[in-house]
């Protein structure tokens, strides 16, 4: 055990109840007990967080075991340094004075080295008659080689620590990725859903992630992230289900129109490109405008898209287009699906289009999907508006006409 383990410093520096108490706790190192003085300065550097000192008290650290004269602590051989100011500031780079007399007091205060103050507060070894150094007065490496074991399990969890924040940031950065991808391909490709909530959810978790954030801040908005990303691939899957059932629908359905020809010619209005009348044509794309039906027609079929009309009504055909927009971004239609159906549809015909999708919207469960497949039926002229508006009129309860 070491004998007069507990000193106090020189002059007008006082001395603490944790520094009594590290003093006393280097005085149960076992005898025997060495550690590779570099191995306990990494950690220390690792742990530096943990142990609350800067960068250049470390710097001063490495200074000071540059006069310990082995690479092994060891209590046997002493443990005291005792370099001057000057020689210590040269091995430190050239610190200043009082800014190595601060990072002194610092590596005290973090209990990893202790004053062994003179009776004058000067550093210097008494040596016996061999020349071995009797008593020596100046900084003891005590504490480190006391705490090596603490050290170097503090090294380890902050290692993990940074391990596991760099894979959560990690993980968060595709994550982000991932969303904000699915959400541009659901809104571009026309999958059912309120994309533009969900959009916003997503900027709003994105928004809480701090410049400089720790893991205890990334850790409960990835975990939001995740919930949100698994709810995008469950909306995409059921659509991708959907579409499947969808296109087995449309096969049957088409299969039944061709056989009843003359039920299809007596819904649809004349305009010369009846089945069997150009069959040459039928299947060749085509971006002649369908023919647009009236406007009374449309919203007697169609009377829901009256509520967002400008001031609440429609009465024009610019007011009709002006509500297909907005019941377009309501049905989660894509801006591209509805600029491809106005072009090959016609803007008149494209917004009555729409209007009937909302008047059948607790029936179609993808609006955006819906309406690409009534475009590209129109492309190869297999579909016409007339039908879809007379089935609304016989629903509605209002007379049926055949279109001149």
């Amino acid at each position: 055990m070491q004998v007069g383990n507990v000193t106090t410093p020189f002059g007008r520096r006082s001395v603490t109840l944790a520094q009594i108490k590290g003093q006393m706790r280097t005085a149960d190192i076992k005898a025997g007990k060495s550690a590779d003085k570099w191995k306990v300065f990494r950690d220390a550097c690792e742990a530096r967080a943990v142990l609350g000192i800067q960068d250049r008290a470390l710097a001063v650290l490495d200074a000071l075991l540059t006069f310990y004269p082995d690479n092994e602590l060891c209590e046997e051989r002493g443990l005291v340094v005792f370099p001057s100011n000057d020689q210590l500031s040269v091995r430190a780079h050239g610190i200043a004075g009082t800014t190595l007399r601060r990072h002194l007091t610092a590596l005290v205060d973090a209990g990893l080295i202790q004053r062994k103050d003179s009776a004058n507060g000067k550093r210097y070894a008494r040596k016996n008659e061999t020349g071995a150094i009797e008593e020596a007065f100046g900084f003891s490496l005590a504490p480190l080689l006391a705490r090596a074991e603490e050290l170097a399990h503090a090294a380890q969890q902050v290692a993990a620590e940074r391990k596991r924040f760099r894979i959560t940031k990690e993980a968060l950065s595709i994550c982000r990725r991932d969303i904000r991808k699915l959400i541009s391909a659901a809104m571009e490709e026309g999958a059912a859903g309120d994309w533009g909530r969900i959009e916003e959810h997503f900027l709003g978790l994105t928004g809480r992630i701090p410049r400089t954030p720790t893991i205890a801040d990334i850790q409960p908005i990835l975990e939001e992230m995740e919930m949100l990303r698994e709810e995008i691939i469950n909306r995409l899957e059921i659509q991708d289900n959907s579409e499947s059932m969808d296109s087995n629908a449309v096969q049957n359905e088409r299969h039944i129109q061709n056989s009843n020809t003359e039920s299809s010619n007596e819904l649809e209005p004349s305009s010369g490109k009846e089945q069997g009348a150009k069959s040459s044509q039928a299947i060749r794309p085509t971006k002649e405008p369908i023919k647009a039906f009236p406007l009374g027609m449309v919203l007697q079929a169609c009377p829901g898209i009256r509520d967002y009309g400008p001031s609440g009504n429609v009465d024009s055909w610019r007011d009709l287009m002006s509500a297909a927009v907005v019941v377009r971004s309501m049905l989660g239609v894509s801006p591209s699906a509805y600029q491809d159906a106005c072009e090959i549809l016609g803007p008149q015909n494209a917004a009555a289009v729409i209007a009937c999708i909302l008047e059948r919207a607790g029936h179609i469960e993808n609006a955006g999907g819906y309406l690409r497949n009534l475009t590209r039926k129109a492309t190869c002229g297999e579909f016409s508006l007339g039908p879809m508006l007379m089935a609304l009129l016989r629903a509605n309860g209002a007379p049926g006409r055949k279109a001149s």
